[in-house]
């Protein structure tokens, strides 16, 4: 083959296979829960990929042997890695509101992904795959499985592949993916927590909700916060572990350990992550200096009011969600 020849198949294998980019980093995304891990991962498909493409012998399709390829990437990535989690996964509710939070840096803690990431190339209003394979409980519960079940129960009930093909990705047998099935789903039940099965705001609910949300933190109302959460609302923040549920408890945290000093000191900056609504939420501590990256909240709601927000405190996502790295000093309240 001549280097000419060379070039349209490299050509025709980037243009064939790049439609796939966008579901393949959903995919590691499940498998590693983090969307740093998950970019890492898809690179590393595709490297392998242009590698094997001469070998390629159609038998299968071209997305299915990349979720192959990007699978067994995982799998091995797996291998010598620690499980990504939430405080919720530490155990009961361990947080006083009146005492200080302690960051635990040596933990893997899982990390959202921007839906921007993930919008189908197709259809930008859409995020690949349903918005319910993405959502940061089921993320969060998939990584309480063994890296094997994960796999399996991710290609068979999200991918909805049948059980030869994932057989042959996982060089196993039928009889032993659908043992595998069994028991990741038996597991997954056990640890998926009941924020899954909260009902959906109406649209005009959720514009409402959030609003209010975007107020009540901006004016650093307390009152008005309380009013905002279901009565078992959970409150989480890694990297720091304690973890707090309750509209009261939740309201006295953000009172006595925000150091936002009252009305105007925050801005919300609304995106979204995981399928959920989220904010960029950033703080000043003095009126004529510029507002700072703080927090990445990513809410869960129900009709009834905010159930559960995720709210992470590493910066480096505001660069993950091509959120501004300050806001002026005179940018108006929402």
């Amino acid at each position: 083959m001549t280097t000419a020849d060379h070039r349209v198949v490299g050509e025709d294998f980037l243009k064939e296979t790049d439609t796939y980019r966008r579901e393949l980093l959903a995919h590691c995304y499940r498998m590693l829960g983090s969307v740093h891990d998950a970019e890492d991962m898809v690179q590393e498909t595709y490297l392998r990929a242009w590698r094997s493409h001469e070998r390629f012998e159609g038998r299968s399709s071209i997305r299915t042997w990349l979720h192959r390829i990007a699978t067994n990437a995982c799998l091995t990535a797996l291998d010598s890695s620690s499980r990504r989690i939430m405080p919720t996964a530490l155990g009961e509710p361990n947080g006083d509101p009146t005492v200080g939070v302690v960051a635990r840096s040596e933990v893997s803690w899982l990390e959202p992904v921007p839906d921007t990431m993930l919008e189908s190339d197709a259809d930008p209003a859409s995020v690949v795959g349903s918005k319910e394979s993405v959502r940061l409980a089921f993320i969060a519960a998939l990584q309480h499985l063994p890296p094997r079940q994960r796999a399996v129960l991710v290609l068979r009930d999200v991918l909805k592949w049948k059980a030869a093909e994932v057989a042959e990705a996982l060089e196993t047998t039928t009889t032993a993916v659908n043992s595998i099935l069994q028991r990741a789903r038996a597991q997954l039940e056990q640890v998926t927590p009941t924020e899954d099965s909260v009902t959906e705001p109406t649209d005009a609910q959720q514009r409402a909700l959030l609003d209010r949300y975007v107020k009540a933190f901006e004016d650093k109302d307390v009152a008005g916060m309380v009013e905002l959460f279901t009565k078992d609302a959970i409150w989480e923040m890694p990297p720091f572990d304690a973890w707090f549920q309750g509209p009261d408890d939740i309201a006295r945290l953000i009172d006595l350990q925000c150091p936002a000093k009252g009305r105007d000191s925050m801005r919300l900056v609304p995106t979204w992550a995981n399928g959920q609504p989220a904010f960029g939420l950033y703080l000043r501590e003095n009126d004529d200096e510029e507002f700072r990256p703080f927090n990445l909240p990513v809410l869960t709601m129900s009709p009834d009011g905010v159930s559960y927000v995720h709210c992470f405190c590493d910066l480096k996502l505001f660069e993950t969600f091509g959120l501004p790295a300050s806001l002026p000093a005179d940018t108006p309240a929402a």
